[in-house]
């Protein structure tokens, strides 16, 4: 046996060695790592041509890699000058021109059209069975139905990972930053179409089991759909690098059954009826508290709760609050601005984007509700020139 001859057996049983270790440890490798590092698991059927793309080009791109580089190591074996080979020269050699110009066409053509296909699937948002508008703020979702079951509902959503979690002062919990205060709700097998826009910097909606994803741009007006095709809880997270306090915008869709949707539209019905009014009109202390009612129930009893106690350690009450009880200045500017702890925003996220009315209709009604019997009354100019005094986060 020659030198060469047994560095040749040796190689070829050592690879053939590595690949049935590789192909025997495949299977369980696959397993535990899929759930991990592999995209979630799709709940739409648009989500699950995305999942099958990613897929197909994965393995287009894994066969090229391991025939690429095997072509490559075999040639580096087989032709090493040690072994004594010389050199072949193939230029202006006409048929390796045409197989290296003939096979990457055929490999792109192969990936183009369920590309192209899923893509045109993707964009089109017509016939939607429901419509909801998204607003990114900072931070915080505003979901407005524009039609279908639903019509009228709106609200905002914001995070409600107690501060202390995120501080590092109580155990994290299971959904650690992606539980939120008011899920959006949709009905399941319902075609969803979402229109996305921001009010003040970027942001993103993304979903990845809704294989939904929409930048949110302020001032433009985008969309996107999904539909759910079982129920379920589905989270997702603003996508766009949107300032500080980015990896605080999560995103909850509870998918329900068309019974359970239209329960829920009942219930929550009502409670929008926060038309537009008139800028001018002037307001009595009982109009106030009733629409003021209705705002505190859209925006505010997640945290403070109906009867105004919040919740002991995580959300102040309202009911007795010194500043509630106190100089309506005060409140307007949190209200409008939020605050912030040790320099740390807190739970109290501004609501400026409210209108003038509804604030002041809201604060009216915390301070005439519960024990807060003040009979005093915050007018919509009280809340203009509140916006005037500046845009600070009022310190705790």
């Amino acid at each position: 046996m020659t030198r060469n001859s047994g560095l040749k057996k040796q190689t070829i049983g050592s690879c053939l060695t590595g690949a049935l270790l590789a192909a025997s440890a495949a299977p369980c490798f696959a397993a535990a790592t899929h759930a991990r590092y592999n995209l979630q698991e799709p709940n739409s059927l648009l989500g699950q041509d995305i999942y099958d793309l990613h897929t197909l080009v994965m393995w287009i791109c894994t066969v090229i890699f391991v025939g690429v580089f095997g072509f490559m190591l075999y040639a580096i074996v087989k032709h090493r000058k040690s072994a004594g080979h010389q050199a072949a020269h193939f230029h202006e050699n006409t048929t390796v021109e045409v197989i290296w110009t003939v096979i990457p066409f055929v490999i792109l053509i192969g990936m183009a059209i369920p590309a192209s296909k899923t893509l045109i699937h993707q964009r089109d948002t017509s016939a939607a069975d429901l419509t909801i508008k998204v607003t990114g703020y900072q931070w915080k979702w505003g979901y407005e139905y524009l039609n279908g079951e639903g019509e009228g509902i709106s609200f905002y959503s914001t995070l409600a990972t107690p501060r202390e979690q995120i501080d590092g002062t109580a155990p994290k919990g299971e959904n650690y930053l992606l539980e939120v205060d008011q899920s959006l709700v949709v009905p399941v097998g319902r075609k969803v179409r979402m229109v996305v826009t921001a009010a003040d910097v970027l942001h993103a909606w993304w979903v990845p089991a809704l294989a939904s994803k929409q930048d949110a741009v302020p001032g433009f007006v985008r969309d996107t759909w999904f539909k759910a095709e079982r129920e379920g809880v589905y989270r997702g997270q603003c996508a766009e690098l949107c300032g500080k306090e980015h990896g605080f915008m999560p995103i909850v869709v509870q998918v329900l059954s068309a019974e359970k949707y239209a329960q829920w539209v009942n219930e929550h019905k009502p409670k929008t009826d926060t038309a537009a009014v008139d800028a001018n009109k002037t307001w009595t202390l009982d109009e106030l508290v009733a629409r003021g009612e209705k705002v505190f129930a859209q925006n505010c009893v997640a945290c403070h709760q109906a009867n105004g106690m919040g919740v002991p350690g995580t959300f102040p009450a309202l009911n007795g609050s010194t500043v509630v009880k106190g100089p309506k200045e005060k409140q307007i500017d949190i209200v409008l601005r939020g605050v912030v702890h040790d320099g740390k925003p807190t739970a109290m996220q501004p609501f400026a984007q409210l209108s003038d009315a509804d604030l002041a209709a809201v604060i009216t009604y915390t301070r005439n509700a519960w024990n807060n019997k003040s009979g005093e009354m915050v007018s919509p100019a009280d809340i203009k020139a509140g916006r005037s005094r500046g845009t600070a986060a009022v310190a705790r």
